[in-house]
């Protein structure tokens, strides 16, 4: 990585303006190059990548670092993390820094408690440890302190997948199919693909595996009615349509006016008819009541933690906290009541986060199932089966980043019983 001293110096700025963390990472980082648009698309990934890299090492970081501030943490983080030598900055950093970044090059990551080789904090670990054992905490920290790579999917109403790899590759994109989702495509590094022919046609969206096989659980058909809960700005929305191949109807509900209007622009690229976006209060409002027992299938992304995201959203684990767990559960747990209402007979419902805690997942769905004898669980493993995806991870889908390189996911299928 060679740096200027202005990407350095623009860095600090960058890392100042996110370090108190009260308000997610990617946002604080959009508006701040929003407010210095001389800062080209070289500049912006390379700050980027500093930034989130601090954020990704930031427990270790720590523990270098008298006073973290974020010259300290830079400079620390170039010299640990990106082996940045000393010739390097001799323009940047002073003498004293100088010596001292010897000294960070010399501590060992694995001499820490691993809490800090892990990354993760103490209370997350110790949730971790109730199921599973050190060394694959450890391997699972490891890997959610690894950038994520960039999925795509490719919307099957305008292209086939082989025919996007081809017109990437003519492009100098190099890709290739991701090894579960058969719409799927893993791109090597990080263009600007919101800026590519192929993203602007609609051809394809920025989605990642796991998300597309939760859609894939859900099986949606042409010509139901299909509602997409907890919606957002509608990436699993759109492949809802897409596979229904604009027949029937969708619901996509989400209580925020600003990712509903997310929606709109990549609605209008992808040529789905089908879909209606609709701002609800909560999970009890009048319009979602209204289609009790009329719907053939709901799609839950809930509300989570986002533990299983760090790769891509570092800070969470910093923001997240036991108390905002408990208060998380409690809404997924009225959201899966509501939205399982609205099922006709033989109904299929999906529940999804995309955390990696037990009481977020299997307890919710095992408590709702133990209140709701009309319900009944699926095998994951059997349905994507079905559809020729060689995924097996039992009667859940559970994916990992250690083991299926994708975000930390969860999901459960159920079926409302027929009378």
């Amino acid at each position: 990585m060679r740096l200027t001293t202005i990407q350095l110096e623009m860095a600090i700025l960058a890392i100042r303006r996110i370090l108190p963390l009260n308000f997610p990472a990617d946002i604080l980082i959009r508006g701040f190059f929003r407010e210095n648009p001389m800062l080209g698309h070289n500049d912006r990934a390379i700050i980027a990548e500093i930034v989130f890299g601090i954020l990704r090492h930031k427990y270790f970081l720590d523990t270098l670092i008298e006073k973290a501030t974020p010259r300290a943490l830079l400079l620390a983080y170039l010299a640990k993390f990106q082996g940045i030598n000393s010739r390097e900055l001799i323009n940047f950093a002073t003498e004293s820094e100088i010596k001292w970044l010897a000294h960070v090059k010399s501590v060992q990551v694995a001499m820490q408690s691993l809490a800090i080789q892990a990354e993760l904090p103490q209370w997350l670990i110790e949730k971790l440890q109730t199921y599973l054992p050190d060394e694959e905490i450890l391997k699972l920290g490891v890997a959610l302190q690894q950038p994520a790579p960039l999925d795509l999917r490719v919307n099957t109403l305008f292209a086939k997948r082989e025919e996007i790899l081809a017109q990437l590759e003519q492009t100098g994109v190099k890709a290739k199919p991701t090894p579960y989702s058969p719409i799927g495509i893993r791109l090597a590094e990080k263009p600007a693909i919101n800026q590519h022919p192929l993203f602007l046609e609609g051809k394809v969206e920025i989605q990642d595996e796991s998300s597309q096989l939760s859609v894939y659980l859900l099986a949606p058909r042409r010509g139901e009615m299909i509602v997409d809960f907890c919606a957002g700005s509608g990436g699993k929305t759109l492949l809802i349509g897409a596979l229904m191949q604009s027949h029937g109807r969708i619901y996509a509900f989400d209580v925020s006016d600003k990712r509903l209007n997310n929606l709109k622009p990549r609605l209008k690229r992808s040529g789905l008819s089908n879909i209606h976006p609709v701002r609800i209060d909560n999970e009890n409002d009048l319009r979602v009541k209204r289609l009790t027992g009329k719907i053939d299938r709901v799609l839950i992304d809930l509300p989570c933690s986002g533990l299983g995201t760090l790769r891509r959203n570092p800070d969470l684990k910093w923001r997240q906290s036991p108390i905002s767990i408990e208060e998380l559960k409690i809404k997924q747990r009225a959201i899966l009541c509501a939205a399982s209402k609205l099922l006709k007979p033989g109904g299929r419902l999906v529940y999804a986060t995309c955390s990696l805690l037990p009481e977020e997942n299997q307890a919710i769905v095992e408590r709702f199932l133990m209140e709701n004898t009309q319900f009944i669980a699926l095998d994951c493993s059997e349905l994507l089966t079905q559809q020729k995806i060689p995924i097996n991870t039992g009667n859940y889908l559970q994916l990992s980043p250690v083991y299926h390189h994708t975000d930390g996911f969860f999901a459960a299928a159920l079926e409302l019983k027929r009378n």
